[in-house]
């Protein structure tokens, strides 16, 4: 494996050293560029050769400086929002050029570079394509370039907290979205322990991007493993075209009219600073700064859910003994009350029996002939006078303990007075439990250096903390959680080589699930709970108390002395629990310092072939270090890795001015699976100038996770242990051997038990798949069309069929069912093809000084194969409508966007439930002040504030209003 990765990355050096040679000759590229009306200079034009992604961008000033390798003639685009762009021939002198701009639409002139890997027009990609410029970021209506994702054609977003949301197109949604694809600066921005990226945790500044591009889909043909559903590409600022220093301060507040929290309207705030500076166009450097401080939404969800049936019931805390809240932790414990019993009695004989000297072998016999010969009938119970003198009879130092087995015998003994109910324990609000107390801290520094004027050294720090809150398959608090990525790349005008790692750590990261539970257990253990709970309930039943009457007591009793939120006692508890790590130390902490290391180089070959052709090739090498000291893999006693490699290739070919045909393929390894193959085919048809049809097929794949491969994590309070998929892993608990039984007949066989005839028969052993668990992969089908149907109007619509092979889903699986299941949640393969389909359609249209925009999306799931446990994620139909104007008059802006889903089914290992439709207005106004070049914005997301979630189990959302000062954006 190794040995043919340094036979790529051995080639590309070569060709890196073939192609620098030729970058001897460049020229200066420079010149203004005005507004023709009012003949003032315009900042952050674009201004770039044609078909290349050599340019620059205006400054302040309007002016603009690049070198480039290109000899004349070429031509130069300069494009900017709002205006008209211009086409200039150079054929000789290329400094100081003049350009004037007309304001008129742009629509699909855009350059796009994530579809094919090399520089085209919007309107000409092979695939959908999304594009956020930097000129458009300045207009957004929502708080953060982050947010307004959600405004993009067929996007959806699962919002856990504040600073967490998860991305996702084309289905399959999740909580930590492992399906998705997210690069910063061409680094994989995953959490390696988690395989998914943190929201922008550890992204870009707001000040700092440059653009952002959406690939909804597969492209694992040119990204490598994962993003099957959708690929994001977010590209910083360069010191050369953005220079000066710049910030932006943002005050607001959120929690307005919040009735399921008591907290009240809370104050959010944000200051972004950046600097950049280049010296004589040969070494540039810049950084930046974030830091955003909030009190987070919160979940509140106290409905009644059953999990074991997975689904939503009747009742609460008052009414249902066995209540356990969506959003309430510690009440996952329960326990059945006869069993409870049952095993109070075994042990009370078996220590009767050891105190005694063998001379009462089962007190329960003894009972029963001693009340027997009392008069009291076999069924019946004895009175507390027959109970006293039973004692009596016993040496003293045997009565306490058949005092305290007295309540248990008399509810065995006497039918119909102890149900066959399940008990759970008294929860804990998850407002008690998490860190709501949100921040987010994010720094990022290169140092640039051209050795020639298209050869190009980067070194760069991105890093990031925050406190947060993710939904796994618990809620987890992200507490002072960090990442770092770190990166060194070589890049010219045709290739690039690049090496980065990404090193995560935990910090202070828990589980609010398993705190709750421990701080019930660091009170009272439910070794005791369970049978002072019970002892009381029979007592008042034996009392005549009703059933419901006599819950409340048994649970007020068993309850007296609990530790309450807010308390010194409760405090401490939560305090010694949350420093301590899961697993032997028993507590709630994570552990978790994974790097990944990734090492890739590219090279275009294309200008070889002079441009008769596009071709590219490219080659990957990554390894995954996993360290979390037992507390989410199986690496308590040993070290692990997984290493993965791969390479591409991409042909291309116009034939004539009216199609264009790519032919790609990549092939990929993983450590602990077999290669694959992705290939891909597109072609764009030109029917009209500026109007194009498009059609693809593409393949994506994705390994399993770390945690798919390697988890061992008890969750639910302990109640469930989430494993890997490896063979090692169902080999360590036995699975092949002592089997398991599907969720299913285990709900089959309670329902038997609590019927009152229990059914063994009623159980099916679960057999693992021979092949074990293997990489998913997708093949799709997409159609096309994006043109301008007139000078203003921009069309853009896709339907696409997308086929499962290998899908990762899940199973819950319990083990020992009949006496104490233990019940273990295992990811698998579904044996069967999952398909999805779906389309959409999206429309600009600009009309003097007005923007406007609406799309709208469909996605559906085919006939389910069976077993297949539905987390489609995604709501049937999504619309989104704006219209904005940059200068409705003079330095005066908006931008309105409003937003509405279908509701749908939210399935994960957290909870599923439905989630309701929605709709929600984002809004900003800004007042632009040249004399002083600043910006000042006011704003706000969902101002009407009609709170909604996005998923199930999730915080709810309201409102955030804002108001923006930014000085040199």
């Amino acid at each position: 494996m190794n040995k043919i990765f340094t036979k790529i990355i051995f080639m590309l050096f070569v060709l890196l050293a073939t192609g620098v040679g030729a970058y001897a000759q460049s020229i200066v590229v420079s010149g203004t560029v005005t507004d023709k009306a009012t003949k003032e200079p315009i900042p952050g034009v674009s201004v770039t050769i044609k078909g290349k992604t050599v340019g620059s961008s205006t400054d302040a000033k309007g002016q603009f400086a690049f070198t480039t390798t290109e000899k004349p003639p070429f031509t130069l685009v300069v494009s900017y929002i709002g205006f008209t762009s211009v086409e200039k021939e150079v054929s000789g002198n290329a400094a100081n050029l003049t350009f004037e701009l007309e304001s008129g639409a742009i629509l699909g002139q855009e350059v796009v570079i994530s579809a094919s890997r090399t520089p085209e027009r919007i309107l000409e990609s092979p695939v959908s394509v999304e594009r956020i410029s930097s000129a458009a970021l300045k207009e957004l209506p929502a708080p953060s370039f982050y947010d307004a994702l959600n405004n993009l054609k067929g996007v959806e977003m699962s919002t856990q907290s504040l600073t967490f949301k998860s991305v996702n197109t084309r289905g399959f949604n999740a909580n930590g979205n492992v399906r998705f694809n997210q690069y910063i600066d061409g680094m994989d921005n995953q959490a390696p322990g988690l395989n998914f990226s943190v929201g922008n945790i550890v992204g870009l500044s707001e000040l700092d991007v440059d653009n952002v591009e959406l690939l909804p889909g597969a492209a694992s043909a040119l990204y490598g493993a994962g993003g099957t559903n959708g690929t994001l590409l977010m590209t910083s600022k360069n010191p050369y075209q953005y220079q000066g220093a710049s910030f932006q301060y943002k005050t607001g507040i959120n929690h307005v009219n919040d009735n399921q929290t008591s907290q009240g309207i809370q104050e959010f705030k944000q200051l972004d600073v950046r600097m950049a500076k280049s010296w004589n166009n040969k070494f540039g450097f810049k950084t930046s700064f974030s830091f955003l401080q909030a009190k987070d939404w919160a979940a509140t969800d106290t409905r009644n859910f059953d999990r074991v049936a997975r689904q939503l019931k009747n009742g609460d805390r008052n009414s249902d003994p066995n209540y356990d809240g969506v959003n309430v932790y510690g009440d996952e414990i329960s326990q059945n009350m006869i069993n409870v019993s049952q095993s109070v009695q075994n042990q009370t004989i078996a220590g009767i029996a050891t105190a005694s000297g063998g001379l009462i072998p089962n007190i329960k016999n003894t009972m029963d002939g001693a009340f027997g010969a009392m008069g009291v009938p076999a069924t019946g119970a004895p009175s507390a006078a027959q109970q006293a003198a039973f004692l009596a009879g016993l040496p003293a130092a045997l009565r306490p303990a058949v005092q305290n087995y007295l309540p248990f015998y008399i509810g065995l003994r006497v039918p119909g007075l102890l149900p066959n109910q399940f008990v759970s324990r008294t929860g804990y609000a998850e407002t008690d439990l998490v860190d709501y107390d949100t921040k987010s801290l994010k720094t990022s520094t290169s140092l640039h250096y051209k050795f020639n004027n298209t050869v190009e050294a980067i070194a760069q720090a991105n890093w990031g903390t925050g406190t947060s809150v993710y939904t796994g398959t618990d809620r987890y608090s992200l507490r002072n959680f960090k990442i770092g990525q770190y990166k060194l790349e070589l890049k010219g005008q045709d290739f690039f080589l690049r090496a980065y790692t990404t090193q995560e750590r935990s910090g202070d990261a828990y589980n609010a699930t398993i705190l709750g539970t421990f701080i019930n257990e660091a009170w009272k253990p439910s070794t005791t709970w369970f049978p002072q709970y019970i002892g009381n309930y029979i007592g008042a039943r034996a009392g005549g108390q009703s059933d419901a009457a006599a819950h409340a007591f048994a649970r007020s009793q068993a309850d007296i002395g609990r530790l309450m939120p807010g308390t010194p006692g409760y405090e401490t508890a939560k305090d010694a629990i949350t420093s301590k790590t899961i697993g032997p130390a028993n507590g709630a902490k994570f552990n978790d310092k994974t790097n990944l290391y990734h090492y890739e180089g590219m090279y275009n070959f294309s200008s070889l072939f002079n441009n008769v052709v596009e071709f590219q090739v490219g080659a990957s090498y990554r390894d995954y270090f996993l360290h979390s000291d037992g507390t989410i893999f199986d690496d308590a006693n040993r070290n692990i890795t997984i290493d993965e490699y791969g390479a591409f290739a991409q042909l291309g070919k116009k034939f004539g001015d009216k199609f264009k045909m790519t032919v790609a393929g990549r092939y990929d390894k993983s450590k602990n699976f077999e290669g694959r193959l992705t290939p891909r085919v597109t072609g764009v048809w030109t029917v009209a100038p500026n109007n194009n049809i498009r059609a693809s097929f593409q393949t994506g794949y994705r390994n399993p996770t770390t945690q798919d491969q390697y988890i061992d994590l008890a969750v639910g309070g302990g109640s469930t242990r989430l494993i890997g998929g490896l063979p090692e892993s169902i080999n360590k608990y036995n699975l092949n051997t002592n089997k398991a039984v599907t969720e299913a007949s285990y709900r089959a066989f309670l329902a038997s038990v609590a019927g009152g005839t229990p059914n063994p028969a009623l159980l099916q052993a679960y057999t693992f798949d021979a092949k074990g668990l293997r990489p998913e992969s997708v093949k799709s089908f997409e159609i096309g069309y994006k043109g301008l149907a007139t000078k203003s109007l921009l069309i853009d619509a896709y339907a696409y069929y997308n086929i499962y092979k290998d899908f990762i889903s899940g199973v819950n699986l319990y083990q020992n069912p009949t006496t104490t299941a233990v019940k273990f949640s295992v990811p698998v393969n579904v044996a069967d093809q999952v398909k999805a389909y779906g389309a959409a359609i999206g429309l600009d249209y600009q009309v003097g000084k007005f923007n406007f925009n609406g799309n709208t999306s469909y996605n559906k799931l085919t006939d389910l194969p069976a077993n297949f446990d539905n987390n489609f994620n995604t709501p049937e139909w999504r619309f989104n409508a704006g219209i904005g104007s940059r200068e409705i008059v003079k330095n005066f802006g908006f931008n309105v966007q409003y937003r509405w889903q279908d509701a749908f089914l939210w399935n994960s290992t957290f909870a599923t439930g439905n989630v309701p439709s929605y709709s929600t207005f984002d809004a900003q106004v800004n007042l632009k002040v040249p004399s002083v070049k600043s910006i000042v914005k006011l704003g706000g997301s969902n101002i009407l504030n009609k709170y909604y979630t996005t998923s199930f189990g999730n915080p709810s959302v309201g409102a955030l209003y804002y108001l923006s000062f930014t000085f040199n954006p």
